[in-house]
């Protein structure tokens, strides 16, 4: 089994999440809390911890460049949100950044996600 060190990709590190059962993305909505838009679940900051962050560098474009957050609900739900990086972010506005900053962070080790 490839170690999770070893994922270096984001499309890689998405394979292994969706393994994992983190297969529902999250997104902004027009009312500034996250939505799950297969459930229409809405999520608050504090109903959400964010378990894991990764960030990719492309390797000639900066545009490249995308952050995944790796997130569970108050009831054990896992999901994701995916952004570009920086100036990149296809986020207008401040909202997403604020928000997910108000999100609670674990850092959980891969193994204790991928093992």
């Amino acid at each position: 089994m490839e170690k999770p060190g070893e994922m270096t990709t984001l499309t890689r590190v998405m394979e292994k999440l969706r393994e994992r059962g983190f297969d529902h993305e999250l997104k902004l909505s027009d009312h500034g809390r996250m939505q799950n838009p297969e459930s229409q679940k809405i999520y608050n900051p504090d109903d959400l911890l964010i378990v894991k962050t990764y960030r990719f560098e492309g390797d000639s474009d900066p545009s490249d460049s995308s952050i995944l957050y790796v997130l569970e609900d108050k009831e054990g739900d896992k999901s994701y949100v995916l952004d570009a990086y920086g100036a990149y972010s296809s986020h207008d506005g401040p909202g997403f950044d604020e928000f997910i900053q108000k999100i609670p962070v674990e850092d959980r080790d891969e193994q204790l996600l991928f093992g």
